[in-house]
């Protein structure tokens, strides 16, 4: 499919009825506001859906009120209704980031004339037009025109390249830069208009590095605000009357700086730029989390001065821009302004979640076949296990559920990190256990047989929609890392019998072990850091025997370390994980990379390595609890002596460690 740069492409559904112009003046103030030369256009935007066309959650196996184009495509028809004039985009992001995407790239292919179940969706809501995001990318080129084959609207994208010329007006582009799109819109009077709306699109030009082996020597990656100021004024000179940039990029900082991945506000400074939709954070837009940045008006919802909006992600909410035009001879202008984020679902007082509209019909018809053949794919293996998968002893010993995790972090990392200036750095890997009984019980644990490894286990492994970071940090920072937590254990007396080990209100998502180095951790020392990573006892040290290779850590070695987006952005006030330390910030979700990992070595061996324990202690025994089940595996941990001590309480078992 292929779009000529200043097509000029009629479409239904701009105009609605006089019947739901009507509507329109009862329900917004815009339409009742809009005079005889004035006219009110609503655009409606979804943003980085990844294939989320059903309410469901394919990892846990489990519907899922939260996620769903079939119920954002409610918001789009109720809007419809109401607005005079009114048009739908996508700003990228939709054809990978669950296992039907992956089903569709990886077991069912796309050949010559099938269609994609995305692009299925798209066109049964309606699109009028779309661009993309950085993970269209990642399954290659030729999946991806296979894909676009079928849309039923104009995809742009100015910034990618297929031969790059002298300038970006020169270069012979991927798929269309822009598209402008020719119209009639009603006025207040009820008279009908000609306008020329110009939509162009951008996307990280970090799909070089990400996406490496698809993309070197086939496609060339422009800056996203250079490009804009090449083109923006074309489309003025080919008559644009109003320009949408869909911004595939986040909300970032106001000053540009070149390859910028975050540029919609030094985007919105281009002149000639009129509104802007933005996506790439999985965030919302206006809202308190971009209060008092440079550039950034909340309450007006405006990247400077200019509208915008950023529709959350996977179909949580659909972003919508009230725009007041005034006619002015033959020009437009945009005289007000207003910007929404408008959700799907509400998450109550007690976390419970409540969805606010219903499943539009047509839209999970459109891909019913996809979304069965789907469950049976995360149903069935993908590769297998030729250990055990569990977290019985996560807390007390290396474990092979969270040695899994690291394991494939550090295989992602190692990659992404080719031919950047970190390459050759040492590459760790710090992972903690998800499901560690607690207060989610007994049964609360990891627990995967060894032989299938299906797709929802990775649920199992991970739970959260958590994606890859890395950090650069010291040894230093290291040696403080794993200070932070350390502060799982109790401390213990030389010579007590049964102490109790486990400090219960340290949570388990906060204890890091970090694999590729090997260290003990004395529990006669008290801990150094409080439960919210305060610095209590600043000369503590329960790290001890901490080495790389062989040899000891000093403060001013220099180590990789491959986390997720929480624990590097700061969760957990871990030391080297405060958000100022992070040289990669990955596309790829955590459970993402271990399913390709998964995928790519068929068999997997996350026998854990044992290089953390605790050191010695003369004659010390402690106690904790784990689930039951744990006595099946109790004969095959490594690195500690562990026996059974009986029942614990609440259908807990107890176990004894001699230290």
């Amino acid at each position: 499919m292929s779009f000529s740069c200043a097509n000029l492409i009629s479409r239904r559904q701009f105009l609605a009825t006089s019947s739901a112009s009507a509507a329109a003046i009862m329900l917004h103030p815009f339409s009742a506001r809009a005079s005889n030369n004035q006219a009110h256009l609503r655009i409606m935007e979804t943003t980085d859906i990844h294939v989320h066309v059903f309410p469901y959650d394919y990892y846990s196996d489990k519907p899922r009120d939260t996620v769903g184009l079939s119920r954002t495509a409610s918001i789009i028809n109720e809007i419809r209704a109401e607005a005079t004039n009114s048009m739908l985009v996508d700003n990228g992001d939709f054809l990978q980031g669950n296992p039907m995407g992956d089903y569709i790239a990886y077991e069912r292919g796309m050949k010559e004339g099938d269609s994609h179940p995305i692009i299925n969706a798209f066109n049964t809501v309606g699109f009028d037009v779309a661009t993309l995001g950085n993970h269209e990318f990642n399954y290659g080129l030729d999946f991806l025109d296979k894909a676009l084959a079928g849309a039923e609207f104009p995809v742009v994208l100015a910034n990618i390249a297929k031969e790059k010329g002298a300038d970006p007006r020169a270069d012979k582009t991927l798929v269309a830069p822009y598209v402008i799109l020719e119209r009639e819109i009603e006025l207040g009077d009820g008279s009908k208009h000609p306008i020329k709306i110009g939509v162009i699109g951008f996307t990280p030009p970090q799909i070089m590095n990400w996406d490496r082996r698809h993309l070197e020597g086939n496609v060339h990656a422009r800056d996203i605000v250079e490009t804009a100021r090449a083109y923006v004024p074309e489309m003025k000179e080919q008559g644009c009357d109003l320009i949408l940039a869909l911004s595939h990029s986040g909300i970032g900082e106001a000053d540009h700086t070149d390859g910028m991945e975050n540029a919609s506000v030094a985007l919105a400074g281009v002149d000639g730029i009129d509104a802007l939709v933005t996506g790439h954070n999985h965030l919302v837009f206006p809202s308190p989390t971009f209060a008092d940045r440079p550039g950034i008006d909340v309450d007006k919802g405006t990247l400077q001065g200019k509208p915008a909006v950023m529709g959350g992600f996977w179909g949580s909410h659909l972003g919508l821009l009230d725009l007041l035009l005034e006619r002015d001879g033959n020009e437009w202008r945009v005289v007000s302004t207003m910007s929404e984020a408008r959700p799907i679902s509400k998450r109550n007082e007690d976390r419970s979640i409540t969805a606010l509209v219903d499943d539009d019909q047509k839209v999970l018809d459109s891909v019913a076949n996809e979304h069965n053949e789907t469950l049976a794919y995360v149903r069935r293996a993908v590769g297998k296990t030729s250990a055990p998968l569990h977290s019985y002893f996560a807390l007390v010993a290396d474990d092979p559920s969270v040695q899994i995790v690291s394991i494939a972090q550090k295989w992602y990392v190692e990659e992404m990190l080719k031919g950047t200036e970190h390459e050759g750095l040492p590459i760790l890997s710090a992972a903690a256990p998800f499901k560690a009984g607690g207060r989610g019980g007994p049964e609360y644990y990891t627990d995967v047989p060894i032989g299938d490894v299906a797709i929802k286990n990775v649920a199992d492994l991970y739970l959260y929609p958590n994606t890859v970071r890395a950090v650069r940090i010291n040894g230093a920072q290291l040696r403080g890392w794993l200070e932070r937590s350390a502060g799982m254990f109790n401390q213990v007396d030389v010579g007590s019998k049964d102490a109790l080990l486990l400090n219960p209100s340290f949570p388990s998502y906060n204890f890091d072990v970090v694999d590729g180095v090997t260290y003990q951790i004395d529990l006669s020392q008290p801990s150094r850091f409080g439960p919210k990573g305060e610095d209590e006892n600043p000369n503590a040290a329960r790290i001890v025997n901490l080495e790389f290779n062989g040899a000891p850590v000093t403060d001013d070695m220099d180590f990789i370390i491959a986390t997720n987006n929480y624990r590097a952005s700061g969760g957990g006030s871990f030391p080297g994980a405060k958000g100022d330390t992070i040289v990669f910030e990955a596309p790829d979700t955590n459970r993402d990379v271990i399913v390709r990992y998964i995928v790519e070595q068929g068999t997997i061996d996350p026998k854990a390595d044992s290089n953390w324990s605790f050191a010695p202690l003369d004659d010390t025994t402690v106690l904790f609890e784990t689930g039951p089940k744990a006595r099946d595996y109790m004969n095959d941990v490594k690195g500690v002596s562990i026996e059974d001590a009986g029942d614990g309480a609440d259908g807990f078992a107890m176990f004894r460690i001699k230290l």
